[in-house]
């Protein structure tokens, strides 16, 4: 087994949660990365020191092929958590019924530990959009994301966590701010939180808000996972900064920061590090996933605990 002592040397961090609702659904509180085709043979034949992979369910949705011939044997040794990308939560339509039985099909192939997916929408009718688009913060917008949420859930019969949107614009028709949206459809739910950081400081950013601020007010206690990711830099047509999530670099130290700051409060959470563009050498995102791991604070009990739902 590839071991981060080869670039690191500090001690592994490996209790699981057991929180009261079991939000991280068994990943370990460790980092994990997103495993990529090119990826494959050197994972097996190296086995690195990873605490999970995680890969985007609509990219295994057929019956064979090499992805799964692969992907099945790294199940073997490592947890799996399964990230979707096609559900359209946000959507005005009802759910895609096919694309439920697929997932369902999915989880019951790999039992990944984990499945998340978007508070954003990327359908309408007949029409797939290839991009994750933002919802209104307004009570229509909230019933139709629980009830989607709730047959999730129903059909896959298990929780699922569900990850804040990096955003660019904002809805003039919006009556509550994103984290109470968010705080309210956790409470109706019974979903977890995926907390991406990245999301937070490009979202807030691009809105002049502060994003520390903003991660504060959402219900921390909901966290069952975390991803890290990298950003671009570009600027609107006012010349403000704008910044997009483009998973294509490496994790920004402001967004480090931030990760500091929400593991110092939450302790050790399952942490996954997000490269699906210019993917570097598995050995670079090692080294970021064992950065991250290293930010996690040593945790010798399981942690218990208890969701309040109400947001500060």
């Amino acid at each position: 087994m590839l071991s981060r002592t080869a670039i690191h040397s500090s001690g592994l961090v490996t209790a699981a949660s057991s929180g009261q609702r079991n939000l991280a659904a068994g990943l370990p509180r460790r980092a994990g990365i997103g495993i990529k085709p090119e990826h494959f043979r050197d994972v097996l034949s190296t086995r690195p020191d990873i605490g999970f992979f995680e890969v985007h369910a609509e990219n295994y949705m057929v019956d064979g092929g090499p992805f799964h011939h692969y992907l099945g044997r790294i199940r073997e040794h490592y947890p799996l958590s399964l990230h979707g990308v096609g559900l359209s939560i946000g959507g005005e339509g009802a759910l895609d019924e096919a694309h439920l039985d697929r997932l369902a099909a999915l989880i019951a192939r790999y039992e990944p530990a984990s499945f998340s997916e978007h508070l954003a929408w990327s359908s309408h009718g007949e029409v797939f959009l290839n991009d994750l688009l933002p919802v209104p913060y307004e009570r229509a917008a909230l019933d139709r994301v629980c009830r989607h949420i709730d047959r999730v859930q129903d059909r896959l019969r298990r929780r699922m966590l569900l990850e804040n949107p990096s955003t660019y614009v904002e809805f003039e028709a919006s009556t509550m701010s994103e984290p109470e949206f968010v705080c309210e459809v956790l409470r109706r739910t019974g979903c977890g939180l995926l907390l991406d950081v990245n999301n937070a400081y490009v979202s807030c950013t691009n809105h002049g808000r502060d994003a520390l601020a903003y991660i504060h007010e959402l219900p921390l206690a909901a966290v069952g996972e975390i991803h890290l990711a990298g950003f671009a830099r570009d600027h609107d047509a006012a010349g403000a900064p704008l910044l997009i999530d483009s998973h294509g670099t490496p994790v920004d130290e402001a967004v480090w920061s931030l990760y500091a700051h929400v593991v110092a409060r939450l302790g050790p959470v399952p942490t996954l590090l997000e490269r699906d563009h210019d993917v570097p050498a598995l050995a670079t995102l090692l080294a970021e996933a064992w950065r991250a791991e290293e930010m996690l604070p040593a945790c010798c009990e399981p942690e218990q605990r208890t969701i309040e739902w109400a947001c500060s």
